[in-house]
C-alpha cells in the first residue's frame, strides 16, 4: 500500500511538472510577456489543480529590474547608449584586423557597463562592416560577439540576473556578496569569452574563398551597404553627461556591494548580528535616483524613455519573470521532499549536473534572470555549495542553442555575406561552437576561481 500510495505521487508529480514545462513552452513560443501571462496560468493549474501551495512571488527581483530598467532606459534617451556605440565604432576602426577579438571585448565590457545586451543590436552592423571592408569572415566576429553579450549578463553588477541571484531569498542570506560574485564571474566570463574568440578564429574557410560570399559578390548584392552611421548626436553634451552619471550609479553599487559598512545600519538584532540596508534595496534607491539626475541634468523628455527599445524589453522580462519564477518556485517547494529523496545524492556527487539543468532551463526560458529564480531554490533546497551556485552562474547562459534569440536573429541578418548562418539542421549554427566553448570555459575557471579565493 506504502509503494502504491508512492507511485501515485511520483506520478502526479510528473504531470505537474508537464504542465510546468508545457506553460514554459507555450510561452516561449508566444515570446514576449507570453511566458510571464503561460506561466501564471501554469500556476493557477497548481495552485486550483493541484492544490499545491504558492510559492513566493518573485517581488525583489522586480522592483530590481524596474529600477535598473528606469535608469538604462533614462540613459537611452538622453543619447548615452548611442554615444557609448560611437566610442565601440572608433575603437574598433582603429583596429579591423583584431576585429574578432576587439568586438567581442567591446561587447562584453559595454553589456557590463549597462546591464543590458540590447547594446549590441547597435554594434553588429558595426562590427559587420568593419569585418567585411577588412576581408575577415563575419561570422567570426559577430557569433562570439553575440556570445558576448550574454556572458556579461551574469557578470554585470546592474543586470537583472545578478540582482535575482543577490536577492535575500537566494543567496544575499548565504553569506555571498556582490563583490564575492563579480571577482568570481568577471574574469571567468570574460576568459570564456577570449577562449570563445580564439575558437572561431579557426571556424569556416577564409572569407575571399566562402561560396555564397562569392554568389553575392557576382550577383551584385553587396554592392549597397546596409551600415547606419553614428553620427554625433545633437545634444552630445547631454549624452556624456548621462553616461558619467550612470557610471558613477554603476560604481556606487559596486562599492556598496563590496563594502558593507559603507551601507547605512539600523541596529544590532537579537544576535548581535549588525542590520543594514540590503543590497536589494540599495540598488534599487541608487538607480532610481540616477535616473532622476540624469532627468535633472539633461532635460530628458521622460516620455521618451518609457517608449524607448530598453525600457519595453525591460518590463517585458518583469512580467515574464513574474509568471515564470512564481510558477517555478511554487512547483519546486511544492514537491522539495521528493527532489531530496531522489535526485539531492546524485547532484552533491555531480555538481555540474545542476549546471546542465540551469542550462537547458535558460533554453527555455531565454531568460538568465528567469532561470535562475526558477532553478536556484531548487539548488538551495538540495544544499549545494552557494559558492558552487556562483560558479555555475554563467551556465544560465544557454539561450543561443535555438538560434532564434532576437541577438542571434539580428547578427545572421547583418551579416551581408552571408557566412553568419543557420545550417540545414537548424541546431548546427554559427553560434553553437562559441557559445559551448565560453560557457563551458567560464563554469570551469569560476569554479578554480572559488577554490583559490575563498
Amino acid at each position: 500500500m506504502r509503494r502504491e500510495k508512492k507511485t501515485k505521487e511520483s506520478d502526479m508529480i510528473y504531470i505537474e511538472l508537464l504542465i510546468v514545462l508545457l506553460a514554459i513552452f507555450v510561452g516561449a513560443r508566444v515570446g514576449g510577456i507570453g511566458l510571464g501571462i503561460f506561466g501564471m496560468m501554469g500556476l493557477g493549474v497548481l495552485v486550483f489543480g493541484f492544490g499545491l501551495k504558492p510559492g513566493n512571488p518573485p517581488i525583489d527581483v522586480m522592483l530590481i529590474i524596474v529600477a535598473v530598467i528606469t535608469a538604462a532606459s533614462t540613459l537611452q534617451a538622453a543619447g548615452g547608449l548611442d554615444y557609448l556605440v560611437k566610442v565601440a565604432e572608433k575603437i574598433l576602426r582603429k583596429n579591423p584586423a583584431m576585429i574578432t577579438f576587439l568586438a567581442p571585448v567591446v561587447c562584453y565590457f559595454f553589456t557590463l557597463f549597462s546591464g543590458t545586451g540590447h547594446i549590441a543590436y547597435s554594434l553588429l552592423p558595426i562590427i559587420s562592416e568593419i569585418a567585411t571592408d577588412s576581408k575577415v569572415r563575419p561570422e567570426r566576429p559577430l557569433s562570439i560577439s553575440v556570445i558576448a553579450s550574454q556572458q556579461a549578463i551574469t557578470a554585470s553588477p546592474i543586470s537583472a540576473a545578478t540582482a535575482a541571484l543577490l536577492s535575500a531569498e537566494l543567496l544575499g542570506d548565504k553569506g555571498i556578496t556582490l563583490g564575492s560574485i563579480l571577482m568570481v564571474c568577471i574574469p571567468a566570463t570574460l576568459i570564456g569569452v577570449i577562449a570563445g574568440a580564439i575558437a572561431v578564429s579557426f571556424i569556416g574557410v577564409p572569407l575571399e574563398k566562402d561560396p555564397e560570399y562569392l554568389r553575392r559578390l557576382r550577383e551584385g548584392l553587396l554592392d549597397n551597404k546596409q551600415h547606419n552611421e553614428t553620427t554625433a548626436t545633437k545634444e552630445e553634451k547631454n549624452a556624456k553627461v548621462s553616461v558619467l552619471i550612470f557610471l558613477l550609479g554603476v560604481l556606487s553599487i559596486v562599492l556598496f556591494g563590496s563594502i558593507d559598512s559603507l551601507r547605512p545600519s539600523f541596529g544590532v538584532d537579537a544576535n548581535g548580528v549588525v542590520t543594514r540596508l540590503s543590497m536589494t534595496q540599495t540598488i534599487e534607491i541608487v538607480m532610481m535616483t540616477t535616473a532622476g539626475l540624469m532627468l535633472m541634468f539633461t532635460n530628458t523628455n521622460i516620455t521618451k524613455a518609457v517608449k524607448g527599445s530598453v525600457f519595453i524589453a525591460g518590463m517585458q522580462a518583469v512580467i515574464a519573470i513574474f509568471g515564470i519564477a512564481w510558477m517555478g518556485d511554487t512547483f519546486f517547494n511544492g514537491n522539495i521532499e521528493f527532489f531530496k529523496n531522489h535526485i539531492e545524492h546524485i547532484v552533491m556527487q555531480y555538481p555540474f549536473l545542476f549546471a546542465v539543468a540551469l542550462f537547458v532551463m535558460s533554453i527555455f526560458l531565454f531568460s538568465q534572470a528567469a532561470t535562475v529564480r526558477t532553478l536556484y531554490p531548487l539548488g538551495i533546497a538540495l544544499g549545494i555549495s552557494p559558492l558552487a551556485l556562483v560558479a555555475m552562474f554563467p551556465a544560465v547562459n544557454g539561450y543561443f542553442f535555438i538560434p532564434n534569440y532576437p541577438t542571434v536573429v539580428a547578427a545572421i541578418n547583418f551579416d551581408r555575406t552571408g557566412t553568419t548562418r543557420i545550417g540545414r539542421y537548424v541546431l548546427n549554427h554559427s553560434f553553437q561552437l562559441p557559445g559551448f566553448i565560453a560557457t563551458i570555459v567560464a563554469i570551469v575557471v569560476g569554479f578554480v576561481l572559488i577554490s583559490i579565493l575563498f
